[in-house]
């Protein structure tokens, strides 16, 4: 079965194994992929539209090599090209920011090979970036290269930016960081406009204009972290859980963006955060192995009542059952 990696990479991937290894077959050169042989006859072709001159050997020993005497030339990408790529490849396979996968590889081996100046941006955006999940709204590599541009000389930026309503928004703003999660791309910054710190969705900025105002950066940022942390607040309902177990334990239970884990007490962990979706939330409240007690708010109590009461219900049990929030039912 094929992975899911968009056709171009696996073309790429098809012109280094054809290079090191002359002759290779559509059949082998398709098990090395991991695809099937009429699979990797396509991606054969879509070298040679690129103008790449793949030849066919024939014969028992046959297979593909690439044309005698081509010498490649060197990777001149631009900022915007190599960026363009980084997104494509990120976006297309679940492990391309890891160097021991085989996209993940060979989308080292460009940034290798690019320009220090273009490298640095991209390598940024591939080594912060978390696991997609579902298909978003796509932005442009040029933009999202100057984003990065600025981020990386600490260079302020004026923003026109669409909210939620349609309307737009004039903001001055220091960038710190480009993340990418759950298939969305996300700018990390200080605005000056509001005085506070905001996450920024890339494909709502309108226009950006880099200005000459330069800024320091936060030290020690963790940009993933804060995207994440900064996402679970702000919702209708409060989050106030306390959970039987240390921070550490807690935070290998729970994905980052549920909410802020704080230590409270002897041992135990406060889980700070908010909702549109109390029942979503107490789902993963009982993927925990630890004792722990809503303290609110009452609208996550009674979804956890609830989700409690049908967990029972579907092991045939019946009795009382405690839940969190001092609740309890009986069935």
């Amino acid at each position: 079965m094929e992975q899911d990696v968009s056709p171009t990479a696996r073309a790429l991937l098809a012109l280094e194994v054809i290079q090191n290894t002359p002759g290779i077959t559509a059949q082998r050169l398709g098990g090395r992929l991991g695809v099937t042989e009429r699979a990797a006859r396509r991606y054969v072709a879509i070298l040679r539209e690129a103008d790449l001159p793949i030849e066919s050997v024939s014969g028992p020993y046959g297979g593909y090599q690439v044309g005698r005497g081509l010498r490649l030339p060197p990777l001149t990408f631009t900022a915007a090209e190599a960026m363009g790529l980084v997104m494509a490849v990120l976006e297309g396979h679940r492990n391309a920011a890891d160097p021991a996968d085989l996209v993940g590889g060979a989308l080292a081996k460009i940034l290798r090979v690019l320009p220090e100046r273009v490298a640095g941006l991209v390598r940024g955006v591939r080594d912060t970036t978390a696991v997609p999940e579902t298909g978003q709204a796509r932005v442009s590599p040029e933009l999202t290269a100057q984003l990065i541009g600025c981020c990386a000389t600490a260079r302020r930026l004026r923003l026109m930016y669409r909210m939620g309503d349609g309307k737009d928004l004039d903001m001055e703003v220091d960038p710190w960081a480009v993340v990418l999660r759950h298939s969305r791309w996300y700018l990390l910054c200080w605005s000056h406009t509001r005085q506070a710190r905001r996450v920024l969705r890339i494909d709502r900025i309108v226009t950006a204009e880099t200005l000459p105002d330069t800024f320091t950066p936060p030290a020690g940022l963790d940009a993933l972290r804060t995207l994440e942390e900064h996402l679970s607040q702000g919702w209708t309902y409060p989050v106030d859980v306390l959970v039987g177990a240390p921070v550490e334990e807690t935070a290998r239970w729970l994905p980052r963006n549920l909410g802020l884990l704080e230590p409270d007490g002897e041992g135990q962990t406060r889980l700070r955060a908010t909702t549109d979706n109390p029942d979503w939330y107490a789902g993963h409240l009982a993927a925990i192995p630890a004792p722990f007690r809503v303290l609110g708010s009452a609208e996550l109590q009674r979804a956890t009542a609830a989700l409690g009461r049908r967990l029972l219900d579907a092991s045939g049990g019946t009795g009382h059952v405690q839940v969190p929030g001092n609740v309890s039912i009986q069935l």
